[in-house]
């Protein structure tokens, strides 16, 4: 199974079955709200703390993908996920809620492909039949727990990232669930940490634009594919700078990336309109644009074969208080509709 140094080649190719994505307010006038589930009309979404909401959004997006399947808890084995807060606590409580057997994943941004990869090798390997992953993360917690919070209307600067408020699961399971054409999972390359001295936790496209370089660049030459094997790479949240970033580093490695295969879900997600600064970020942007619009994209054809690399920034609000640089890590997964 696996292919190079980094990289795991998935010979049954687990299927993705079903998915459930669900955001809060503000993403429901975003560009993509059409490949929403569904969406929260506040952002407190019937609790007493923002942190309680995550959990309410991991929690539909789990039952939204299993509903679609006409599946409840008892038929998954696994449900693989995680998010930003203290200790993963949202995911765990919504683990709590749903009672399937939980691994409990922290990858910050990257932790919706470090889901999904582990999901397929998981399944590939006769580990389990079904198996549920996703992430999620809410702008008002995040903000709180790593910046200000939003009551107190600090300033940021151009370079600075919207939180999005939103959750994205995945039903990955076998061949003997389908009798059509399904998104499968082909591959999916690990990724290394790679920190090159950033510390400026305002500007987390240009600290993670490394780590999505070098994920793919091994990805690639673990495969022996050049970048057009793909009809879209696209990263999980580095957004205006580090998509740029991204490029010029591409261009310096010698990486034939044209900017027309080379996109980013924080880039995607929201609308001219809405006042984002460099783009989305969040542990759930990458998991709503793959789970929600990309799949959808590979279902109506616009897209037969996709690498997914969702880019996390791996600082805590401890280690920025220490004066950390910002470790960060890529994780790329290849689909295929087939």
């Amino acid at each position: 199974m696996l292919k190079g140094a980094q990289t795991w080649v998935f010979d049954q190719k687990p299927v993705i079955l079903s998915t459930g994505v669900v955001g809060g307010p503000f993403e429901k006038e975003c560009r993509l709200s059409n490949d929403f589930d569904k969406f929260h009309d506040d952002l407190w979404m019937g609790k007493d703390s923002y942190e309680k909401a995550q959990n309410v959004l991991l929690e539909d997006a789990v039952a939204i993908a299993m509903r679609k399947k006409g599946l409840t808890e008892d038929h998954v084995q696994f449900f693989l996920s995680g998010d930003l807060i203290n200790q993963i606590t949202p995911t765990s409580f919504a683990a709590r809620t749903n009672q399937i057997p939980h691994l409990g994943l922290f990858s910050a941004c990257a932790t919706s492909t470090e889901g999904l990869a582990l999901a397929a090798m998981i399944i590939n390997n006769g580990g389990a039949t079904r198996i549920l992953t996703g992430a999620a993360s809410h702008n008002a917690a995040a903000e709180k727990q790593f910046r200000y919070p939003t009551e107190y209307g600090g300033q940021k600067p151009p370079t600075a990232q919207w939180t999005a408020t939103a959750a994205g699961v995945g039903l990955v399971g076998t061949d003997e669930d389908i009798d059509s054409p399904y998104p499968r999972i082909v591959s999916a390359t690990i990724g290394k940490v790679v920190d090159l001295g950033l510390s400026d936790p305002l500007n987390m496209g240009g600290a993670m634009a490394p780590a999505a370089v070098d994920t793919i660049q091994r990805h690639l030459f673990d495969l022996q594919v050049e970048p057009s094997h793909y009809d879209l790479i696209i990263t999980g949240d580095l957004a205006e700078i580090g998509r740029n970033t991204a490029m010029e580093m591409f261009e310096q490695k010698g990486v034939k990336m044209s900017k027309d295969l080379f996109h980013d879900c924080g880039l995607w997600l929201y609308t001219d309109k809405q006042e984002v600064f460099a783009g989305a970020s969040g542990p759930g942007c990458s998991a709503a644009v793959m789970y929600g619009h990309l799949l959808n994209q590979m279902k109506e054809g616009v897209y037969k074969r996709i690498l997914v690399v969702a880019t996390g920034a791996l600082l805590s609000p401890l280690s920025f208080q220490q004066k950390e640089t910002i470790p960060c890590i890529a994780h790329a997964v290849a689909i295929e509709y087939e």
